[in-house]
């Protein structure tokens, strides 16, 4: 004799007393480990914070939620399988299949953050140490009348850097010629001594974001986007530095002073000549805060864009 099905049910299907749309509905904070396997290397293991969600139609109490455990769990297990994916494929293939299966919903979401490992060598002396990046994706899944959909997806990197001030160190470069003058030094001594010893100044503890929204078919490199902030401030920082690695860094810096401003701007030509091949309609995201030495507040600056508009200002 077979047992008889107990059909529950299906308290979300119901009118709700208010009866509105929500704009998005889900769960946050879901941490997974997940496995991105790479051509020739070893695969990276991070373990992510999710928020997924999918927006409720006003006759609809509530939404499935465990329908959308369901669909991140089988994305990521397919991109375990996978021999390369990226953490943005992820999010977009997860809000795909959150669509299928909430198919009452016109929109799904998904965001991803994570901390990435950077192998990295000391300046001077060449030590390995490993440096965490804070990376982060996103994607949207949008269901159109026809029932096709449109995915849009993000990838991105929050950078720590270092800055020296430039104000500043006009300021002491100026009192040093001043003395310099005093004790009657040659002109062309001074300038050459100005030119070699870079003149101090407050430093910044720098945090360069940068995120870069393309089509589903288009390809973004996270390790791309964490070299092109590392290369847009004074200089990059290091977890383990000897004493030659010391003086590199500082005197990197300080050759290279920079304002928050001049941080922003630098990375959208970075930006511009390492995705050149990028569609023009994707959407470029630029932060940078300084974190003042000599001030209690920070510094910030910012810019959004699409890359056509950066190519054409820059060029």
């Amino acid at each position: 004799m077979k047992p008889t099905v107990i059909q529950l049910p299906d308290v979300q299907a119901n009118v709700p007393t208010i009866s509105i749309h929500l704009t998005r509905v889900g769960v946050t904070d879901v941490k997974k480990m997940i496995e991105i396997k790479r051509n020739n290397k070893r695969p990276i293991i991070l373990i992510s914070t999710f928020d997924i969600f999918v927006d409720l139609p006003s006759d609809r109490k509530g939404a499935n939620l465990s329908r959308s455990f369901e669909a991140m769990d089988e994305v990521i297990e397919m991109a375990v399988k996978m021999p390369t994916y990226g953490i943005e494929r992820i999010c977009s293939d997860i809000a795909r299949s959150l669509l299928i299966r909430h198919e009452y919903a016109s929109k799904a979401e998904v965001h991803l953050k994570s901390e990435y490992v950077v192998m990295k060598k000391s300046p001077i002396t060449q030590m390995n140490c490993q440096e965490v990046v804070d990376i982060f994706a996103k994607s949207s899944a949008i269901r159109n009348i026809d029932k096709s959909v449109i995915i849009k997806k993000t990838i991105g990197a929050k950078v720590v850097g270092m800055t020296a001030c430039p104000c500043a160190q006009e300021i002491m470069r100026d009192k040093a010629m001043k003395k310099l003058e005093s004790l009657n030094v040659e002109d062309s001594i001074i300038t050459d001594f100005l030119h070699d010893v870079p003149m101090a100044t407050h430093n910044q503890r720098g945090i360069g974001i940068v995120s870069i929204e393309v089509d589903d078919d288009s390809i973004v490199p996270v390790d791309d986007i964490i070299s092109v902030i590392e290369n847009s401030m004074s200089s990059c920082v290091y977890e383990l530095l000897k004493r030659s690695d010391e003086k590199f860094v500082v005197e990197t810096a300080h050759k290279n002073p920079k304002f928050v401003e001049d941080c922003v701007r630098t990375m959208a030509k970075n930006i511009v000549n390492k995705f050149k091949d990028l569609p023009d309609e994707s959407v470029i995201s630029i932060k940078q805060i300084n974190e003042e030495s000599i001030h209690r507040h920070n510094a910030f600056a910012e810019r959004t864009a699409i890359l056509s508009e950066l190519k054409e200002e820059i060029y």
